[in-house]
This record gives C-alpha cells, structure tokens and sequence, in this order.
C-alpha cells in the first residue's frame, strides 16, 4: 500500500461539476493533508492500519515557532483520502505503463474505507473522493511538504 502526503493550506476533490470535499486555511499556512492511497494486491487491514496512523501522527505541521512539530490533529487539521490506483503503475517496460499490481476494485475500495474509517477512529476529520470515479483535484501544497509512505504486511517498506 502506498500513501503519498501533501501537507496543503487548501484542497477540494470534484466529481462532475460538484465539490464533494474541501477544506481551506483561513491563513496561508497547512490546515490539512491531501493523501493519495493506492492499495496493491496483497495488502491488508493491516497495511491500512499502520499507514493511517503514521498519516495521523507525523509531525509536519508548524508549531508557534515555525518547526514541523505538530501532527495533523494538534494542528486542527483535516484530511481528504482520494484513491489513486496509478502510484501502482509499473514503468520499466515500454512507454504504457501497467497497473497489474493494483488491487482489484472491490479489495481496493474495502482498503481504501478501511484506512479512512481508521483516520475516523483518531477523531479526525475525513474528506474522501469516489472510489472509481474521474476526479478533478485540487490542492495548494505548503511547504511544499510531500511525503510518500508504504507499508507491506503492516511494516514500513
């Protein structure tokens, strides 16, 4: 499983014309993550588990004095989970890439609200994409702060 971090001052995923999910810092500072999760076959509750609690708990917010020193819930953050079966692709052959890793989309969608479901249970606030569906998104990165995590069997890669 792969989650890609992007601390953001502003984000918003949009599904045929319509805002599903947003928020927005009312400075120019991050007030949220936009995580990009791609689920690969083979991976488990426990991939899911161990990921969103990592999300949950980095320390890539600023604190009073400017350092990354707050998680996403210290900092009063808010996070919008998008699926994102392409950060699976596999590259090296040729110039079309492959998506045979990829979970398949049932398994994928289970994950997915799994790992959402898990932020939740930390008492965050969860915006989400639709699963499957052509998605506009939308985010202002700060820093720019962008972190890739992946987990196999509920460790770290």
């Amino acid at each position: 499983m792969k989650a890609v971090l992007q601390r953001a001052s502003r984000a918003s995923v949009t599904v045929n014309g319509e805002v599903i999910s947003q928020f927005q810092s009312s400075s120019d500072h991050a007030c949220g993550l936009l995580i990009l999760l791609g689920v690969e076959q083979g991976d488990g509750e426990a991939d899911s588990v161990y990921l969103a609690t990592k999300a949950a708990e980095l320390r890539i917010f600023e604190d009073e004095n400017g350092k990354m020193n707050l998680a996403l819930q210290e900092a009063g953050g808010q996070v919008i989970v998008v699926s994102q079966f392409t950060l699976l692709a596999d590259w090296k052959k040729g110039r079309r890439p492959g998506f045979t890793q990829a979970a398949a989309p049932a398994e994928g969608e289970r994950l997915y609200q799994h790992f959402c479901q898990e932020l939740r249970n930390k008492g965050l606030t969860v915006g989400t994409g639709v699963f499957g569906a052509d998605m506009k998104v939308s985010l202002v990165n700060d820093g720019p702060v962008t972190i890739l995590l992946e987990a196999r069997q509920g460790k770290p890669v």
